[in-house]
């Protein structure tokens, strides 16, 4: 795909706007270069004595009346090229926003927040100065140009001739100066990413920074970026700050060939005086074409570095995706099967070759079965792959394709489902929970449609939530805050377990569910998983990690992880009567629970 492809469909659905907005445009044009035809007449006539107050007020009525065309026309064709543009940036914004949605997880792991901010605000407000205002200045500085210099050489050709002297010049300049402006650009807008990042991740952790009197620290941060910043902005300057007062030279040292031919011309009555008046006027109008150049090319300088670094992302390919013509999966009736499962992250540095590159095994020839109804305990220390585990089933990572592992759900290889079929049987609670900058009810019935007051009030039981909803004033339409900000990490929890517990899909997975709450709401929140995997004819697969060993006691098999391989499996008894890494930390967990 072609970086001006992106846009491409904008102006193929507008076609007829920009037409319609540019021959507006070019009337304009048309009727001011009239206008200096009018005033050579008016000035003839004042010279020779040929005309009166009447006659005046005829030439000035022909100027109001083009002047009324223009402001209806000049009206015109913003509206239809400025709303081009700004339908051009809608587009843009959500086609970018919609593509960051379909890529994979280890994306994000690359991208900071402020860069993707950056992007979706800056480089597509440079984007639609380019085609908008860019797309008027070089229609606007091409034909009024062009028309200028004609009516120019109506005038006197060879006096034409020598005003266009300084135009080899400019052009040269020109071709010299864009390079240099596209390359600052380029390391402008980079460096905006990641002042935006910093400034973003600073205000984001306010309470840190002054809870660890940091606030100079975070100032010096933010200061020696934007130093930088301000380093490369100043690079730019000097480039176009040289590039303009040039343009302007040359402009300046056309007239001064006017002023000196032309005036000879009209002293030995060559060119009448009205003609020298027109003529200076016409190469006022010729100054802003020569002008227009240089901010022509300031915004498609911009505007390219800005669409260059929007092509990267939506050249970016998803890594996980779905399996063309993969049908549909509706049900989960059996079993989950995992087969040799590995799995790793890229643990190079950004410094490193990509050909030596090394992957750091997370999990190692994970093998089990789980059947539908069932409860999984996952434990191991820290480190050991429990949470790569979880995130392995909807698909939030994928498997290591050169060995050979398979998870499959009846069967079926879950990389051969439909991501929506695969994620809409999963119910899942990271280890880090998330709210977004609502309500309670809104981050509750997250992924949930037509949710009723009984199903709300269910969740909250289920979670152990009721009486702290009951604590608000608002209730269920407490304002959470950025990130949950007014709540505690335990109260996230529980909103967080809630939101999957209301969503009731068949496979329920909980990343140490309890790691924030006390150990009374613990135990509640507990013996709810346990009455789910337990109650009759309900048949809700449970994989449940926690730290907490007492709560796996009720799970149908228990697996220990370490190190990425699973070292011990079974059920409570038997895991307790093996005397390893499960039997030890419940012993000491008992010791500190009876302390």
């Amino acid at each position: 795909m072609k970086t001006f492809d992106l846009i491409r469909p904008y102006f193929v659905k507008n076609r007829y706007s920009i037409l319609l907005g540019l021959l507006s445009l070019i009337a304009v044009d048309i009727m001011q270069l009239v206008i200096p035809r009018i005033i050579r007449a008016a000035v003839d006539e004042l010279t020779t004595f040929r005309t009166d107050a009447a006659g005046l007020l005829r030439y000035a009525l022909w100027i109001t009346c083009l002047a009324v065309f223009m402001v209806f026309l000049r009206y015109l064709w913003r509206y239809w090229l400025m709303g081009m543009s700004r339908e051009l940036e809608e587009g843009l914004r959500n086609r970018l926003f919609g593509h960051l949605q379909t890529l994979s997880a280890s994306y994000f792991s690359r991208i900071t927040a402020g860069d993707m901010m950056a992007h979706a605000t800056n480089d597509i407000h440079q984007i639609r100065m380019a085609a908008g205002m860019g797309l008027v200045a070089i229609t606007d500085s091409f034909f009024m140009g062009m028309i200028t210099i004609g009516f120019m050489m109506y005038i006197n050709v060879r006096l034409t001739l020598f005003v266009l002297i300084p135009m080899p010049l400019i052009v040269f300049c020109t071709r010299f100066f864009s390079r240099q402006m596209h390359i600052a650009y380029l390391s402008v807008q980079s460096t905006f990413s990641d002042m935006t990042e910093i400034v973003r991740e600073r205000f984001a952790g306010i309470r840190i920074v002054k809870a660890y009197n940091r606030e100079a620290e975070s100032v010096s941060a933010v200061e020696k970026i934007s130093r930088e910043n301000m380093r490369h902005n100043l690079r730019l300057t000097r480039t176009t700050g040289a590039f303009f007062p040039m343009m302007i030279f040359f402009t300046n040292l056309s007239l001064t060939i006017v002023l000196w031919m032309g005036g000879r011309e009209t002293i030995y009555s060559r060119i009448s005086p009205g003609d020298f008046v027109a003529f200076i006027s016409y190469l006022g109008m010729l100054t802003w074409p020569m002008m227009a150049l240089g901010w022509v090319i300031n915004l498609i300088q911009r505007g390219k570095a800005s669409l260059q670094r929007i092509a990267v992302i939506i050249r970016t390919l998803p890594e996980i995706t779905d399996r063309p013509h993969a049908p549909p999966f509706r049900a989960f009736q059996k079993e989950i099967r995992l087969e040799n499962v590995c799995f790793s992250y890229d643990s190079a540095s950004e410094k490193a070759d990509k050909e030596k590159r090394k992957k750091a095994p997370v999990l190692r020839n994970i093998s089990l079965c789980l059947e539908k109804g069932k409860t999984l305990g996952i434990v191991g220390p820290p480190g050991s792959g429990k949470s790569s585990l979880l995130q392995l089933l909807p698909r939030i990572y994928d498997i290591a394709a050169d060995k050979g592992g398979s998870i499959c759900i009846d069967g079926r290889d879950i990389r051969d489902m439909p991501l929506a079929d695969l994620r809409t049987l999963i119910s899942f609670v990271p280890q880090e929970p998330f709210l977004f900058a609502g309500s309670i009810r809104e981050n509750i019935s997250f992924g949930s449609s037509e949710v009723s007051e009984t199903q709300l009030a269910e969740a909250l039981r289920k979670s152990a939530l009721e009486e702290t909803i009951a604590s608000f004033p608002k209730g269920l339409d407490t304002i959470v805050g950025e990130k949950g900000v007014i709540l505690s990490g335990g109260q996230k929890q529980r909103i967080a377990l809630a939101r999957a517990l209301l969503r009731d899909a068949p496979i329920l997975i909980l990343d140490d569910p309890i790691s924030q709450v006390d150990a009374e709401t613990g135990t509640a929140i507990i013996r709810t998983i346990r009455d789910i995997s337990l109650t009759p004819g309900r048949q809700q697969t449970v994989i449940i990690v926690s730290h907490r060993l007492s709560a796996l006691r009720f799970a149908d098999r228990i697996i220990s992880l370490s190190e990425g391989e699973i070292q011990e499996s079974g059920s409570h008894e038997e895991l307790m009567a093996g005397r390893g890494y499960y039997a030890r930390t419940r012993y000491l967990q008992e010791i500190e629970e009876g302390l």
